[in-house]
């Protein structure tokens, strides 16, 4: 797969001649690497003090355009190096290594509000790097290009195994790391976007998991919308992982976002296959749809679409809608984490807006203080919004709902945002590692 390709490439360069100057270049190392590694990027032939805009450009496999740009100016050799020189103006100030990166977003002509999510893990993320002359103004045309190159950001690495499941009721994909093994397990959710997100599952298979992307509605055989829940089909994937001859155990561990980290809550409270959670803006109540297991049913909070408020430019902000976990009428919805015999580490956005992430974080740790348990991490990052994912990942503060097409409210600075992405990606592998073996 990229073994040859990322073999064959030296850092990624090209030229072009600059009238009456020596060469323009810009070099990005590795020209093919893991999508949540850092590259190197470099820039040379200037003059000094010379002003370039440098602009990312990729399409995502449904041909939409995305791209991003940022303001340098050349230090006195007529050179640039993203890792140490800061951008003056354009998507993002300061000194951001990666800022090309994360402030992707759709370009003018597209629809607004798309995220720019992998789709296929097999094939890599092609990103387009330039560098244009002059400073170019939002909206303007940029000015002539004077050098580029291709950078390809993979999400699976060599040796990683895909494999399609349908056993028994349990549907999704795992992923097995190169080696002979056995490997800790974990389950991966996502939210109420519904389907199959496969490409923190291949990352976590790159770094030495046995991750299963586990979808729970809106995928092939499994229910179409969020109804109700049967906790037996987590048992399931659970035990299923748990015995797989590639996995460590003896237990295993869960990471899920949104209504995902939700779900890991409820796995880690009622499964002892599960020892582990990781939940990413969650909250410590079960919430829109029933969640039965056996003779056990927890209702789900309601969210008040009367409390849900809509901008000028026509953005949703449903900060407000949930209904009140830590009122009293709603004490029969929350999970009751405190007879979790596993760990916990709770990673927040303190801007999330999607709803009060910060907060249930909060009432979660009072509920385990409260029952003498000290078996939790927190990681809460100011400026951060809701979809914390892992490193590099475009930040999108405002994301179009799947289900009901129109713009949400994620919330969030851009580089507090991305900071926290990186910094937590770190901390749950340690995480996981710690309690899985």
């Amino acid at each position: 797969m990229w073994r040859a390709a990322w073999a064959a490439k030296a850092p990624a360069r090209a030229l072009c001649r600059a009238p009456a100057r020596r060469a323009v270049s810009v070099a990005v190392t590795p020209a093919a690497g893991l999508a949540d590694e850092r590259v190197d990027t470099r820039v040379a032939g200037l003059g000094p003090g010379q002003p370039v805009t440098l602009r990312a450009v990729v399409s995502d496999e449904r041909g939409c355009l995305f791209q991003s740009c940022a303001h340098y100016r050349a230090d006195g050799r007529g050179e640039l190096h993203l890792g140490t020189d800061a951008s003056h103006g354009g998507n993002y100030t300061g000194v951001e290594p990666m800022g090309l990166f994360w402030s992707l977003a759709p370009a003018g002509m597209e629809r607004p509000y798309q995220r720019l999510i992998p789709r296929s893990t097999d094939t890599p993320m092609k990103v387009e790097m330039l560098v244009h002359q002059g400073h170019s103004q939002h909206g303007a045309i940029h000015g002539p290009v004077m050098a580029k190159a291709e950078v390809e950001r993979w999400f699976t690495a060599p040796g990683v195994r895909r494999i399609r499941l349908k056993e028994g009721g349990v549907r999704g994909s795992l992923f097995l790391p190169s080696g002979d093994g056995p490997f800790p397990g974990v389950i991966d959710m996502y939210g109420d976007e519904g389907g199959l997100i496969e490409f923190r599952s291949s990352l976590l298979a790159t770094r030495g998991f046995a991750a299963l992307s586990l979808p729970y509605f809106d995928f092939e055989d499994l229910p179409k919308v969020m109804k109700e829940f049967n906790l037996e089909y987590f048992e399931e994937a659970a035990r299923f992982l748990q015995r797989h001859p590639k996995v460590k155990g003896p237990g295993v561990g869960v990471i899920g976002t949104g209504k995902g980290a939700e779900l890991a809550l409820s796995m880690i409270t009622f499964l002892p296959e599960v020892v582990a959670a990781v939940c990413i803006s969650g909250c410590s109540s079960n919430t829109v749809a029933d969640l039965h297991y056996g003779e056990i049913t927890l209702p789900g909070l309601r969210f008040d679409m009367n409390k849900v408020s809509v901008s000028d430019t026509g953005v949703f902000d449903t900060f407000e809608a949930l209904d009140d976990p830590a009122n009293p009428a709603n004490s029969s919805c929350t999970i009751p984490i405190e007879k979790a015999e596993g760990h916990f580490l709770l990673v927040v956005g303190e801007a999330d807006r999607m709803w009060k992430s910060s907060l249930y974080a909060e009432l979660a740790i009072g509920r385990l203080r409260q029952h003498g348990k000290e078996n939790f991490e927190l990681l809460s990052y100011p400026g951060a919004g809701h979809r914390i994912d892992p490193p590099s990942t475009p930040f999108c503060q405002v994301a179009l709902d799947r289900v009901l097409g129109v713009p949400v409210l994620g919330g969030g600075e851009s580089k507090a945002h991305a900071h926290a992405q990186e910094h937590s990606w770190g901390k749950i592998q340690e995480f996981l590692h710690l309690h899985l073996g």
